[in-house]
């Protein structure tokens, strides 16, 4: 009797710890640029396995994302570019920086490597190439302003072909056979079967891109966002973004 009365005491306690977790819990939705997809789809599972939160993430353009704050769409945590945070829904105070993006070079995996090692290499690389690719985002912007101070815009812009979101990705282009030599944001290259990334560009040419996370205004639960966005900062998810070709942002 004395053991059934036991049992019966220990089950009751289990299941209140079980129920007041649950109670806890939150399901967060995140809206999160492309550039960030690696990363996170890594990342998530961590926090769950440690927090008990579920996390539901919708991936979009910086220029979906940037309408979607603006126009306060349902969501509880936001990631992409700063400029994109800036004009609406998000909780300032809770604005943080987690990463930054990193251009590279990337050719197919059976290619000769082009010497990347300096400004002048990159240029005359991309000069020897048949075909170049970049994407068709605020990077691509850069870019070209790049070409256009080497003074060889023309040239490279006759064998461009530009890379856009799926189905046409620059690495993909670059996995066909159709263009020899791919320029885009490495988190973005890593894992396309058929390509290898080179390297990132020389630091003179990188543009200068940080990843931020904000708290929706509207957020079911703020407490749970904040600690999302607190597990990106943690040296655990920094490896994570070191590997997934991007920086993470300094403490």
């Amino acid at each position: 009797m004395k053991n059934r009365l036991l049992a019966a005491a220990a089950f009751v306690i289990v299941f209140a710890l079980l129920a007041g977790a649950a109670a806890e819990a939150a399901e967060i939705k995140v809206l999160s640029s492309y550039g960030m997809r690696a990363v996170m789809l890594d990342v998530v599972p961590r926090f769950e396995k440690a927090t008990g939160h579920m996390v539901a993430i919708e991936f979009a353009t910086p220029r979906v994302i940037a309408k979607s704050v603006a126009d306060a769409e349902a969501a509880d945590v936001v990631i992409s570019a700063g400029g994109d945070l800036a004009k609406g829904q998000v909780l300032p105070e809770s604005i943080t920086a987690v990463a930054r993006t990193v251009m590279g070079v990337a050719v197919r995996t059976d290619a000769p490597k082009p010497d990347i090692s300096s400004p002048d290499a990159v240029k005359r690389a991309l000069l020897a190439a048949k075909s170049v690719s970049y994407d068709d985002g605020l990077a691509a912007v850069h870019f070209t302003k790049v070409l256009d101070n080497w003074g060889i815009a023309d040239d490279i812009k006759r064998k461009t072909t530009i890379g856009s979101r799926p189905p046409r990705r620059v690495g993909d282009l670059v996995a066909s056979g159709e263009v020899e030599i791919g320029v885009y944001v490495i988190s973005l290259l890593i894992g396309i079967p058929g390509i290898e990334v080179v390297g990132p560009l020389p630091e003179d040419l990188q543009h200068a891109s940080g990843t931020n996370a904000a708290v929706m205004a509207g957020a079911r639960d703020a407490e749970a966002a904040k600690a999302l966005i607190d597990f990106l900062r943690t040296p655990d998810a920094a490896a994570v973004i070191r590997a997934k070709g991007m920086k993470p942002a300094a403490p």
